[in-house]
């Protein structure tokens, strides 16, 4: 059985790590608040290479609180990808703007030509999503955002390590955000979420958001929220985080793999990686037509695969009532012939001549 993702293993991996982090924080009955969550606030800050690091409840409320924190005009617009999780756009709608969809690239990041064109005197930010692990075209967002006066919220919610042109992500907009759900290159026991930034006033501005607009206790300066990284989540990531390296360099020896095996199959389209980029390969998403049927043949060879996403943000309910020409899009055309194969610091070589021999016999058939 090759699964899509072992976090058991990877546990099992640490599991002194992990035990002693979760017992330190119950010992010392820090459960909201306090040294632990401090201690990963400043490991991730300088991890990632930047001056602030504001632990939250979820990445989802990072983004809610970092486009709130950026005090846009109400009602203006914001650009984000077609092909995103949900997350990415609801955040934008729930902080009181409105959503406009921009395609994606051949790299599945923003496609700088049609951010160009989607861009009007209502735009005021784009939300720039490391998808899938690979960096945006950061350079050409930048100057875009410069050149019409944008702001720039980088969603790294899949992309913890990677780096464009030697500098990680999350260290190129005025702000970013990060999601710690399980599953992520670097996942909590539960949900969790960080904003980064270099901006003092933004990185204020979004811890008062998350404690209830408040930088003292009971003195709310405003209205906020309550959206604050649970002690054992932030002790578990605190643990987790100096293997991170190791484990997104053991999915890219299994994404080098893949690509160079099955990258010369007729009908399957690899991943294409950027130059000058560090991929960090939260997913590894094929691209080819009757992808169900491979997907069930895989099941049947248990092989797990998943579908990211199976249906691109301009065609759910949720939008129905935005009124924006879409059809033309890479991110809509493509989203009925997306694959994930298994990706995480789980495979072995054994499960990836597992993955790869199957998929060859597929299409011998």
């Amino acid at each position: 059985m090759v699964k899509f993702l072992d976090l058991k293993k990877q546990y099992l991996s640490i599991k002194g790590e992990i035990n002693n982090a979760i017992n330190s924080v119950i010992e010392d009955t820090a459960f909201v608040g306090g040294k632990y969550v401090k201690l990963f606030e400043e490991a991730f800050a300088e991890y990632v290479g930047v001056n602030h690091c504001i632990g939250v409840a979820n990445g989802t409320d990072a983004l809610e609180i970092a486009i709130e924190s950026l005090r846009l005009p109400k009602g203006s617009e914001i650009i984000v990808p077609a092909n995103s999780f949900i997350a990415t756009s609801e955040a934008v709608t729930r902080a009181g703007h409105k959503v406009r969809f921009c395609d994606n690239n051949e790299y599945y990041t923003l496609d700088i030509e049609d951010l160009r064109k989607q861009i009007s005197k209502d735009t005021s930010a784009i939300i720039a999503v490391h998808l899938y692990g690979q960096p945006c075209m950061m350079d050409e967002i930048l100057s875009i955002a410069a050149e019409y006066k944008l702001k720039v919220i980088e969603d790294a919610a899949q992309a913890h390590g990677a780096k464009y042109k030697n500098k990680r992500v999350g260290t190129f907009g005025d702000v970013a955000c990060f999601s710690f759900y399980p599953g992520k290159n670097l996942g909590a026991y539960g949900d969790g979420g960080a904003i980064v930034t270099y901006n003092d006033e933004i990185a204020f501005r979004c811890r008062m958001i998350s404690n209830h607009g408040s930088k003292e206790k009971y003195l709310h300066e405003f209205e906020g929220r309550n959206s604050r990284l649970d002690a054992i989540q932030a002790s578990i990531l605190f643990a987790k985080l100096p293997h991170l390296e190791k484990w997104n360099h053991i999915r890219n020896e299994a994404a080098y793999y893949y690509n160079t095996t099955l990258s010369n199959i007729t009908g399957i389209e690899t991943p294409k990686i950027m130059n000058d980029v560090f991929h960090v390969f939260h997913l590894f998403v094929l691209r080819l037509q009757n992808r169900d049927n491979l997907a069930k043949y895989l099941k049947e060879n248990d092989i797990d695969t998943g579908i990211h996403y199976p249906i691109s943000l301009p065609k759910l309910n949720a939008y129905s009532y935005i009124n924006q020409e879409t059809h033309y899009m890479n991110a809509v055309k493509w989203d009925s012939l997306l694959l994930s194969l298994p990706m995480g610091d789980h495979l072995t070589n054994a499960d990836c001549d597992e993955v790869v021999d199957s998929i060859k016999r597929y299409f011998e058939k």
